[in-house]
């Protein structure tokens, strides 16, 4: 480890010396079944969500077992979660109100939000997306539709292109959505063959036209615009989690222990944050993700919906 790292021993927490301030992460953290905010300059959690400090009703927090993804949204001033429980969760940051909550099944790996306010979701072991119709007033009780996919993992909204980006077990795949606000749906448009198996995580490199793209033997950078695959000065093997962003270092979870660890690296091995008995799956950074949201955006709310929301 470089001797410039500083060590908070009574604690159990490891932070870069020279971090500057308000450096935040989002992590999916499954010790105790919650999504936290961490300031790595502290070392101190400044946000955390569980079903069990919500609004959701009680006889659902076991939907939100194991946090499996998490993303920040809207300019950081929401999040959107899924877990491996079956469940997917749009949070507002803010007072921590559950604004939309569902059951997905077949284990949830990955979500993403539309321009319009609506969610997909991709279950791994179910081999399906969910679209659904969100409503921050009907909660679970709209509309949905599935598209099979293999094995999926991950979803990213291409704002740009107006595609939706999967990779499943050995395809990268694209899906055009009808942005049909009241009935929701995908349709699958192209599919291009990818090297190894098992695609896991999907993420915009937040720095040019690019995605990250991990399997259990390699990380990769995807060119949009050409659809080539440069392999990435990276750890190679079963990261689970990849998030860059100008100005920050790239940060992985690679599991300890089964599917956890209880540190995020860099890309060098260094490590970014470490707390001692914590089980983190993903981890990103909290800045703005500008390849898939527009500036400005803000939940598709109805009048009244902040007063009213359950």
């Amino acid at each position: 480890m470089n001797m410039c790292w500083k060590i908070l021993v009574l604690l159990g927490i490891i932070l870069p010396c020279g971090a500057t301030a308000q450096q935040r992460i989002l992590l999916a953290e499954q010790a105790e079944q919650r999504i936290v905010i961490v300031d790595i300059t502290t070392g101190r959690i400044t946000w955390e969500w569980k079903p069990s400090l919500s609004n959701v009703d009680s006889t659902h927090w076991k939907w939100f077992s194991n946090p499996s993804d998490v993303k920040p949204v809207y300019g950081g001033k929401y999040i959107l979660m899924n877990a491996s429980g079956g469940g997917v969760a749009l949070i507002r940051v803010a007072d921590k109100k559950t604004l939309f909550y569902a059951y997905a099944g077949g284990n949830p790996h990955s979500a993403e939000i539309f321009p319009d306010g609506n969610i997909v979701v991709v279950s791994s072991t179910g081999n399906y997306l969910t679209v659904y119709r969100v409503d921050t007033l009907g909660f679970r009780d709209g509309y949905s539709s599935r598209v099979y996919i293999d094995f999926g993992h991950n979803v990213v909204w291409d704002r740009k292109r107006e595609l939706l980006w999967s990779a499943d077990r050995h395809q990268l795949k694209t899906f055009r959505y009808n942005f049909d606000r009241m009935h929701p749906g995908l349709m699958l448009i192209d599919s291009m063959p990818l090297p190894g198996e098992e695609s896991h995580d999907l993420f915009p490199t937040l720095d040019g036209d690019m995605l990250w793209l991990t399997n259990t033997t390699h990380v990769y950078k995807l060119d949009l615009a050409t659809r080539r695959l440069l392999q990435a000065e990276a750890p190679q093997k079963d990261v689970k989690s990849i998030s860059s962003a100008p100005g920050y270092p790239t940060i992985l979870s690679i599991p300890q222990e089964q599917w956890w660890t209880d540190a995020v690296t860099d890309v060098k091995g260094n490590i970014v944050f470490r707390q001692k008995g914590w089980k983190i799956y993903k981890a990103r950074w909290l800045v703005t993700n500008g390849f898939s949201y527009s500036p400005g955006d803000e939940p598709g709310l109805r009048p009244n919906d902040n007063d009213k929301v359950r």
